[in-house]
């Protein structure tokens, strides 16, 4: 399937969840978040959220700071 990563056209596996990207893009235990056809998806529904062909996904690093 084609979805489009941060203004980017990816192609992945057709049972492709949130989980297998942030894998995918080695972001594993990283600070981000993740929002899907302009809405947030949580962190704790990452494994069962099932992405769709021409889903538009923004993955965003948190930055701290003081």
């Amino acid at each position: 399937m084609k979805v489009i990563l941060n203004g980017q056209e990816k192609i992945l596996d057709s049972a492709a969840t949130l989980a297998y990207l942030v894998q995918e893009l080695g972001l594993d235990g990283k600070r981000i978040a993740i929002e899907v056809n302009r809405e947030i998806v949580p962190r704790s529904q990452h494994g069962a959220f099932q992405l769709k062909d021409q889903d538009s996904i923004e993955v965003v690093n948190a930055i701290g700071g003081g």
